[in-house]
Formats: C-alpha cells, structure tokens, sequence
C-alpha cells in the first residue's frame, strides 16, 4: 500500500519533536490525526500550516489527553472515523524535567525533593499514555495485519544522569515497552520501535534561559522527519525491537543502509 493511503496517529503534535514528526508525514502524503493534551491552538496551527503548504487538509487535530483511557479511545475512534482505518502510532506526548524544574540543566533536582504530583504527572504522561494509547490501536492493526507501533525516547545517557528524576525512569520504562511489546507482537506484522533525536533538542523542554554555547547546539527536530517516514512505511518492513537514532541518519545513503547506520538494539548497554 502506498505510504499517502495511511494513517498516523501522532500524540502531542502541537509543537516540537510531535508537530516535525507531523508535518514530515504530511509532506509524505501521510494522512495524519495530531493530538494535545489543552493547547487547541498549537495543534489547529500546525493543521492548518499543513493545509497551506501541501494544499489539503491532510492533518486533522484532536484535543485528547493520553492519560485518560477514554481519551486515547476516542482518538482511535477519530482516525476510522475521519479515515478509515489506523496504521501507525507515534508515541510522541511527553512530560519533561521542566515539569518539575526551570533550573534542571544547571541543578540537579534530587529525587527526595520532587513534589509527588510532578513525578506522576510525567510517569503517566511519559509511560501510562503510550501503553493506553498502544493498548486502544493494536487490536485494529492486528486485525488489518499491518501496523507500526514507534516510540519517541532518548539517549541512554539521559536515563542516567544525575537529576533526571522522574524523566529518565520514565524513558527507560518506555524502553522497555518497547522491547517487551515488541515480542508479544511477533508474527502479527505490527513492529515496535523507537525513535530518538541523538540529542538535546530545541523543544519547549528546553529551559527558557540556557547557555549560549547548549543553544547554539541544540538539534533541530527536523532531523525525526527521515527515519519516521521511513519506519511508517512497508519499507521497514520485519524491523521490530529497535531504536533508531536520527542524528545518524545519513541521507546521502540509500534508504536500508541510512537504517542500518542510524541502528542499535533496543534495550541497554553495560559498557
């Protein structure tokens, strides 16, 4: 099937990592439902930046909340309503460190100190969401046998770093989805991988006030568009377990070997 008859689901395009996921997807023909959490405004402004620059509406925005079950629900529900049929989710929707601090990169927030609210608004937000997310769409792509499950995390370093409670646990437990729902899928031809920048990324994640020197090399989310385009596609096809790393993506490299170079297992590494 050609990659423009799909349909995308991409938690929290509003901005960021989500809206370049959205729009690289939409240049690709790719039907595309974005959602956010509250802020309609953002995501009724990357639907309709699509319209003008592709000349169709081929992104349609959804207020929906991916901590609730009857929320992600619906927003599967939208996607068959509006288009027939759901082939891919990007588990995109995500709480970082400025849920708890604005000072994060320059002070480290020790654990004990994390208000419990914080820390359970981006577990659930980081790990319960795309497992109700997940849980709402497979049964469909099971049944349409084909789909693609990509999950948005970050550099194992960041799941190590001094301070990064409760956002690191929540990328490694991502992780582990990952790898997890991967083998439960085995044989049904809906994968499951991730997908990650390479980097710290200019997001609204990023405090407001940071170094010169941290700005000037923070990665533009542009970078997701390739290997998500390629991993929405039959291209990718028998690719489960993975993670992807989009700043080794090479685009002067044929497709399957800019993959191979972007590639590590999915998981962890003791060296």
């Amino acid at each position: 099937m050609p990659l423009r008859s799909r349909t995308v689901i991409v938690t929290g395009g509003g901005r960021g990592i989500g809206r370049a996921i959205a729009l690289s997807l939409a240049e690709a023909g790719v039907r595309v439902i974005i959602s956010a959490a509250r802020e309609k405004a953002e995501i009724d402004a990357v639907a309709e930046e699509a319209e003008q620059r592709f000349g169709e509406r081929r992104i349609v925005p959804v207020i929906a909340d991916v901590t609730r079950e009857d929320d992600c629900t619906r927003l599967v529900e939208a996607a068959f309503d509006r288009f027939g049929r759901l082939d891919v989710l990007v588990n995109n929707a995500g709480r970082g460190m400025r849920t708890v601090s604005d000072t994060f990169m320059t002070v480290p927030t020790r654990f004990w100190t994390v208000a419990p609210a914080a820390w359970r608004m981006v577990i659930e937000t980081n790990v319960v969401g795309p497992f109700l997310m997940a849980r709402a769409a497979t049964p469909a792509m099971i049944e349409a046998g084909w789909g693609r499950i990509i999950n948005i995390s970050m550099n194992h370093e960041t799941m190590r770093r001094r301070g990064f409670s409760p956002y690191g646990p929540s990328k490694a437990a991502l992780e582990s989805e990952t790898i997890i729902w991967a083998q439960d899928l085995e044989g049904t031809s809906v994968t499951v991988n991730a997908l990650l920048p390479g980097g710290a990324t200019a997001t609204g994640m990023i405090p407001r006030v940071v170094s010169p020197e941290l700005r000037a090399n923070l990665l533009d989310p542009a970078i997701m568009g390739p290997p998500i385009v390629w991993l929405a596609s039959e291209r990718s096809d028998g690719v489960t377990g993975r993670r992807f790393v989009a700043a080794r993506w090479r685009s002067d490299l044929p497709e399957a070997e800019a993959a191979e170079a972007a590639a590590e297992e999915e998981g962890w590494t003791t060296g």
